[in-house]
């Protein structure tokens, strides 16, 4: 979903301050995240983690798990580190930077569950690579993520949804759990995104799907 973003001049500074929770160098912590976290539990990604809500009540849900939060924008991540400064929760924490750099955070095999919502659809044509689920990006993610991992995805946006069960088809991705409604699915512990709560609450579909890569290690993707 685009949002227009509101400037918070002061976000750089606040993240500066909380390398605790906002990691300074995550170039530099590839294969290192259990000793970041001081256990090896299973590692969920949320890329475009916006203000932090999803992440950190999932955080809560399961405590054994350890949730990271990728997201570009200062201004809309400083909001996901105040929630999380009054949480303290200590299996979360964030990243400050783009997706694309994804294989320079992870090392390959390390993330076990990715979580793609509300992402931006870029609806014109000639904006497609930008889309985080287009054949780049399923590339990055494959690689990064363990064997049998999952990539969860939710979005309002029917367009994005079925151009992602498309592309995701044609790299040879496996898909289950397809939702053409979320809300009306009666889906069992469902944690809902900021984004989320307001379209419920407009009755607007939500859709989801579940999806995986190939077994086999030697698949190109080259769709």
């Amino acid at each position: 979903m685009a949002v227009r973003l509101r400037r918070k001049p002061w976000a750089k500074e606040w993240i500066e301050k909380h390398p605790e929770f906002v990691i300074s160098s995550p170039s530099q912590m590839a294969s290192r995240w259990e000793e970041m976290f001081g256990n090896n539990n299973p590692i969920y990604v949320e890329v475009g983690t916006g203000k932090g809500k999803f992440i950190d009540n999932m955080s809560r849900a399961y405590p054994d798990i350890n949730f990271i939060g990728i997201e570009k924008f200062e201004s809309v991540l400083v909001t996901g580190l105040q929630r999380l400064l009054q949480d303290r929760q200590s299996n979360v924490r964030f990243i400050h930077g783009d997706v694309i750099q994804l294989l320079d955070y992870f090392q390959y095999g390390e993330v076990d569950r990715l979580f793609i919502n509300f992402t931006d659809p870029w609806p014109k044509t000639r904006h497609e690579k930008r889309r985080l689920t287009y054949k780049t990006y399923l590339s990055l993610y494959e690689k990064v993520l363990s064997e049998e991992a999952e990539i969860h995805m939710k979005t309002d946006n029917q367009g994005l949804f079925e151009y992602s069960i498309e592309s995701m088809s044609r790299y040879g991705m496996m898909l289950k759990n397809i939702s053409l409604n979320l809300h009306q699915s009666k889906r069992e512990e469902n944690i809902m995104t900021e984004y989320e709560e307001k379209f419920a609450q407009k009755g607007q579909p939500i859709f989801r799907l579940e999806a995986l890569f190939p077994s086999n290690d030697t698949h190109s993707g080259d769709g």
